[in-house]
């Protein structure tokens, strides 16, 4: 549509239906903004809104609020995302730099972000492709056990106890985590299992058990720095806005907790040009998610993993917006993405 005035009263119908939780109409527009023309004009621009399926009227009321493809119209016409205001920046970066680990950071950023946007807030865990092994630590506790360190690249320190059936010569055990800092340091943490079984077969026979040992326990450490998963807060937001869905809030709930629906959405979201990307309603493959409004953004490495929310459609978009965006970056920063 290219109709300034039209434009502009969709943009007032959209920012008033947000803030006042109630359908809009022709008097309160004029009466709220300064569009400068009279109530019988808004009316007609609004009917003709309404006739190309931007606006509609609910059944209990004669104000108007936002369609799906309203809502579209208003998102794709906001010219850029804004910048948080400076107490805003200064709370995330104070908030995760205080961060202990990775899983510290992601448990710090969700309740941030749901804090910040007043919707559920979900991030992905960095994602493993370019992630590499960092460091491996082996250390003897007695009791032929050995505590194994798995230190990638994405900072998720992870550790494993291995029995190795036997007391190890302090001499081997320094031979042994000697050669499987040479077969897994910088390579990819997918490799890791086919590196040292290659590194097993290698060693004297009397190290083979101890090399099983180990290898296994570094290996299913790397397994557990693969996966895909999310962490998620603010699902009491969802609940404070069980008016805004009329079926239920129970499938976006379901979604939500079933991480493969909310992974596969989050893979499929490519960000515009200003550095989110926002799925609004029917937009959403996912029928659990189809008076829901998901907007997300990607960090790390080549933004691969995702950060983001997911709330009503009647939702503060400009706000939520930047919002994503600002944590996303912070988060970037902190893992040196």
């Amino acid at each position: 549509m290219n109709h300034p005035r039209r434009l502009q009263i969709l943009q007032a119908i959209v920012e008033d239906y947000v803030h006042f939780r109630e359908p809009v109409g022709s008097k309160a527009l004029v009466e709220r903004h300064q569009l400068g023309v009279s109530s019988a004009t808004v009316r007609n621009d609004m009917a003709a809104l309404e006739e190309e399926g931007l606006i509609v009227a609910p059944h209990t009321s004669s104000g108007r609020i936002p369609t799906d493809k309203g809502y579209r119209t208003f998102v794709d016409r906001i010219a850029a995302v804004k910048p948080l205001s400076g107490p805003e920046r200064r709370a995330i970066q104070s908030l995760l730099d205080d961060a202990a680990d990775i899983d510290d950071v992601m448990e710090r950023t969700v309740r941030l972000l749901a804090q910040l946007t007043h919707q559920v807030a979900v991030v992905q865990y960095p994602h493993a492709s370019g992630v590499t092994v960092r460091h491996v630590e082996v250390v003897d506790v007695g009791g032929g056990q050995v505590l194994v360190v798995l230190i990638p690249t994405n900072g998720r320190v992870a550790q494993r106890v291995a029995v190795l059936h036997g007391e190890l010569e302090e001499s081997h055990l320094l031979e042994l985590r000697a050669r499987v800092l040479a077969a897994v340091v910088g390579r990819p943490l997918t490799a890791v299992p086919e590196v040292l079984a290659v590194m097993t077969d290698s060693v004297a026979p009397q190290l083979r058990p101890a090399a099983a040992a180990v290898s296994e326990a570094v290996s299913a450490l790397a397994a557990g720095g693969t996966e895909h998963r999310l962490v998620m807060a603010g699902t009491a937001n969802l609940a404070r806005s069980t008016g805004d869905f009329h079926l239920s809030i129970g499938p976006v709930l379901e979604a939500l907790e079933e991480q493969v629906v909310m992974l596969r959405l989050l893979s499929e979201m490519e960000q515009d040009a200003r550095g989110v990307a926002v799925r609004i309603g029917a937009e959403n493959a996912e029928g659990p998610l189809a008076e829901a409004s998901v907007v997300a953004t990607g960090y790390g490495p080549e933004s691969q993993s995702k950060v983001g929310v997911v709330g009503p459609m009647r939702m503060d978009y400009p706000s939520t917006m930047a919002a994503v965006r600002a944590v996303a970056r912070y988060l970037s920063r902190i893992l040196g993405g």
